[in-house]
């Protein structure tokens, strides 16, 4: 059995500006004004560390960035379900990522979950917002709720898929799938190999560089997406 994380925004979604408005919006609920600099797009860190970004960019005092982090990463998940329509009616799932999902979960030798710097209430909101949720087990991923050090939610996810399943899984037998620099370091650093895609900000070259084993342009080829799993767990 191999273990394959999937990574969730600009990999198999794109929520547009939703997840800048959440940020804005608990900023400002907690801080009691507005943010005037938000987090880069697309960098893959995780929503505890984005979250202390945003404080210490926005000059709050260095004695309360711990205090109201606590507070806005606790109000992040709400306030993102609270703008759950707006991501029905204009979330978009990535070209051929149904299609991708659906072969992996169908492949009786792969285990499908989720490796993100999303809050697992936040992942499971974006992803049962697009109907994506059935095509991986979501119990047994790794989420920002975890640890906010991105590489240690690889050996998470493997711990927990080890006690559903009964296998132990290392670096020879999980695979992560990202569009970001951060899912590289994430698999080279938590002990995963990586396939990129280059669906995201991050180019193929940029993930290649990086130290991506292989690197997509997208996932509309399920078939090459299986074969390219397979050739990395069967070295």
């Amino acid at each position: 059995m191999n273990l394959v994380l999937w990574d969730i925004d600009r990999t198999l979604l794109y929520v547009g500006n939703t997840d800048r408005l959440v940020y804005r919006e608990t900023f400002q609920e907690v801080v009691g004004r507005a943010a005037t600099s938000l987090p880069a797009r697309g960098t893959g860190v995780t929503m505890p560390l984005a979250v202390r970004e945003l404080l210490t960019a926005n000059a709050v005092p260095e004695t309360d960035v711990e205090r109201f982090a606590d507070l806005i990463v606790d109000r992040l998940p709400d306030r993102l379900e609270a703008h759950r329509e707006e991501l029905v009616r204009h979330g978009t799932v990535m070209p051929g990522a149904v299609e991708a999902l659906a072969a992996v979960h169908q492949a009786p030798d792969l285990i499908p979950t989720v490796v993100t710097g999303n809050l697992r209430a936040s992942a499971e909101i974006k992803l049962r917002a697009l109907s994506l949720n059935q095509y991986v087990d979501i119990p047994l991923g790794g989420y920002a709720s975890d640890s906010a050090h991105r590489p240690d939610l690889v050996g998470i996810a493997q711990s927990r898929a080890a006690a559903r399943h009964g296998t132990r899984f290392d670096a020879a037998t999980t695979v992560i799938i990202g569009d970001s620099r951060q899912d590289v370091i994430t698999g080279l650093e938590g002990g995963a190999k990586i396939i990129g895609v280059a669906s995201g900000t991050t180019s193929a070259q940029q993930l290649s560089e990086a130290g991506a084993h292989h690197v997509l342009p997208d996932l509309r080829d399920p078939e090459e997406l299986l074969s390219r799993i397979r050739a990395l767990t069967n070295e």
